[in-house]
């Protein structure tokens, strides 16, 4: 019986929005029962404490989403199971991280593009939107765009908010309130989208993203008023 001593962790940092992959081994436990994943950043994205003689581990998860620290218990089988292990934020159901070998973690990855059109559905319904399929291929590119780290705002923060609405996304920074808008209202719109390798939010004059791409269309910005 071959038994996997490495996995992969796939995680989105939830200070600096980075998403990075990183090898897991077993000998990284033989001396120590507290293993911490940092991103390149700097930030402890993840920690691991080994329990009972590593039968199991509590793994401490700084949530992106909610703003808190969720600790999931995963048993050790589980955890270096070529099978994917997936973490998930308690208050929403949103995947933080997964665990697996690097093949199904590849597969896992690749078909989290559906994932994200069955999430907005499920949230708004079709109806809710005035072009759906529009609206879920613009979040589909989006993602892609932050998947590579090139979502982004001028004053440096990567951990961008969504809004939804029937016509447009739009995009928040929490850091200096900077909004920009996405319009996906028609084909024309996610044509836009669709080629731009990078979305910069810059500060003090709100955008849409086509005259962030160079396609300005006269459409007027949004910025979220202070409290």
């Amino acid at each position: 019986m071959l038994i996997s001593t490495d996995v992969l962790l796939s995680m989105r940092c939830p200070e600096c929005g980075k998403m990075e992959y990183h090898a897991l081994s077993r000998f990284a436990f033989s001396n120590s029962k507290l293993v911490k994943i940092k991103c390149v950043c700097g930030f402890v994205k993840l920690t691991v404490n080994a329990k009972t003689n590593n039968s199991y581990y509590w793994l401490k998860v700084p949530c992106i989403i909610c703003e808190t620290q969720h600790l999931i218990k995963v048993s050790a089988s589980k955890f270096w199971s070529e099978d994917i292990a997936t973490l998930y934020c308690d208050e929403t159901g949103l995947e933080l991280a997964c665990i697996g070998s690097a093949e199904k973690i590849k597969e896992h990855k690749s078909s989290s593009r559906g994932e994200i059109e069955a999430l907005v559905g499920n949230f708004w319904g079709d109806d809710y939107f005035n072009n759906a399929q529009v609206m879920y291929e613009t979040l589909n590119c989006l993602h892609d765009i932050a998947e590579k780290g090139q979502l982004y705002c001028q004053c440096g923060n990567k951990q961008i908010s969504v809004d939804v609405f029937p016509d447009r996304l739009e995009l928040y920074c929490s850091n200096c309130d900077t909004v920009n808008t996405i319009f996906a209202n028609a084909n024309e719109d996610l044509e836009i989208i669709s080629q731009a390798g990078k979305i910069e939010l810059v500060q003090n004059r709100p955008k849409c993203l086509d005259s962030l791409t160079g396609r300005d269309k006269n459409r007027r910005g949004y910025k979220r008023p202070k409290n």
